[in-house]
């Protein structure tokens, strides 16, 4: 049974609070790390949605909405200086940055979109169109194509990447109750403290000179207003960050049926799948409106209702206030800001393959049959579409006078050819089942 809300005090609530503050801590701070986004704008986007998306959702869904790694690929395809869209061109990262968030307000409005599809078609038909033989691929096509910024940001200090991904996997592996929920974060923090003591105790410096520890990119202020960023659009940009929605959205899906096995309660019917979307989109447009990263329902947290059996959604509200009250601190985020590179790439090793095998793990859990040659059909093209794409050579079309690189599109192509396919092609279930009528 689960725990309900009357039963339990403010006080209480405000404690447990903190468990699911700690638990999404360590992965929400590493996509702004990562990306070059603000660590007080995420954390305030991440509270606020949260917050927002407990209003639309009339305060019954358990959840708190972190910053998204799904975005990570389409926010690097628009700034990296050398394989970025705009590479070459003369624009601060920071414009750059500006882009790649214009590209995420967008994509929240898809959200709603689908939200509006599902109210008009129901959800057995929307699933149709958008199946686990499409998501999945989608999913493990992003892991994939992240694992080279893991390797690249482990490289200028292999000892403290190696240290973090023993320390992760030990816990994840060995830890107990809440340890075994919040495995990065300690992860990051054991690291962490071994930097500490390597920086000022023994004056060691990373193998290519540069210190291990930096401080004070942020200010030393214990309050401050977050470095709030406008948005800016672009027809590219768009079209890049717009296909990343379609993972989280299946990851949205995927939380609400654990949910629902969990407690008892079927999210997707009360308050409904509509009302989560929605809230969900909204959540995302925000966060890029003051320039954050895309927002998505967070595993992690779902980790921590299943340890504790309680599915009060206020709880997740005061994790959600804690977070943003954080994010008005400039002094907190110069700490986070000076964790070194390496750590976040030992840290990324895990997160990033874990994001591939949450898609083959779906594969598994949805019983995709992959025997059934439409099945594997559409598997195999989007991941070779995907990747090919991506990696392969340079090439460019021309919408309405604006150059678009279609290497930078790769996914957004493959979920596209994944729909067609799973619309137009007849399985050999489906084959078998017309015979039989027959």
């Amino acid at each position: 049974m689960c725990v309900m809300e009357t039963n339990l005090s403010n006080g209480r609530r405000a404690l447990m609070g903190l468990q699911h503050l700690f638990a999404m801590f360590g992965a929400t701070i590493l996509v702004p790390l990562i990306s070059g986004l603000s660590v007080q704008v995420t954390l305030v986007a991440a509270g606020v949605g949260t917050l927002i998306f407990h209003f639309v959702s009339k305060g019954k869904v358990p959840v708190f909405l972190g910053s998204s790694f799904a975005f990570l690929v389409g926010i690097g395809l628009i700034t990296n200086p050398e394989i970025g869209v705009f590479a070459g061109e003369a624009m601060t990262q920071q414009e750059k940055l500006a882009y790649a968030t214009g590209g995420i307000m967008v994509a929240g409005f898809l959200y709603l979109l689908l939200a509006g599809l599902v109210k008009l078609v129901g959800v057995k038909t929307f699933m149709k169109y958008l199946p686990t033989v499409v998501t999945a691929p989608t999913v493990i096509l992003i892991g994939v194509m992240l694992a080279p910024f893991a390797i690249s940001q482990s490289a200028n200090n292999l000892f403290l990447a190696i240290l973090t991904l023993v320390i992760i996997i030990c816990f994840a592996v060995w830890g107990k109750g809440m340890a075994k929920i919040i495995p990065i974060l300690l992860g990051i923090g054991g690291a962490y403290i071994i930097a500490l003591i390597m920086h000022f105790a023994f004056g060691m410096s990373n193998p290519d000179g540069t210190p291990i520890l930096v401080f004070g990119t942020a200010g030393s202020g214990i309050v401050g207003l977050p470095p709030f960023m406008v948005p800016r659009f672009s027809l590219v940009t768009v079209l890049i960050m717009l296909p990343f929605a379609l993972a989280t959205i299946a990851e949205h899906i995927g939380d609400m049926v654990i949910l629902k096995r969990l407690s008892g309660k079927d999210y997707i019917t009360d308050p409904g799948l509509v009302r989560t979307l929605t809230g969900d989109g909204l959540a995302t447009i925000f966060a890029g409106a003051i320039g954050g990263p895309a927002t998505t329902t967070y595993s992690e947290n779902v980790g921590v209702v299943t340890l504790t059996k309680i599915f009060d959604p206020r709880v997740l509200q005061f994790a959600a206030i804690y977070a943003a009250v954080l994010g008005f601190s400039p002094l907190f985020a110069s700490v986070v800001y000076s964790v070194p590179p390496a750590i976040i790439g030992g840290a990324s090793f895990i997160l990033y393959g874990m994001i591939a095998a949450v898609g083959i793990r779906n594969l598994v859990d949805d019983q995709v049959n992959l025997a059934d040659m439409k099945n594997c059909i559409i598997v195999a093209v989007m991941l070779v579409t995907g990747l090919g794409l991506r990696f392969g050579p340079a090439i460019t079309f021309t919408i309405g006078g604006t150059s678009i690189p279609i290497d930078r599109l790769g996914v957004a192509i493959a979920v596209i050819l994944g729909i067609i396919l799973n619309v137009v092609l007849p399985s050999a279930i489906e084959k078998k089942e017309e015979v039989e009528e027959k």
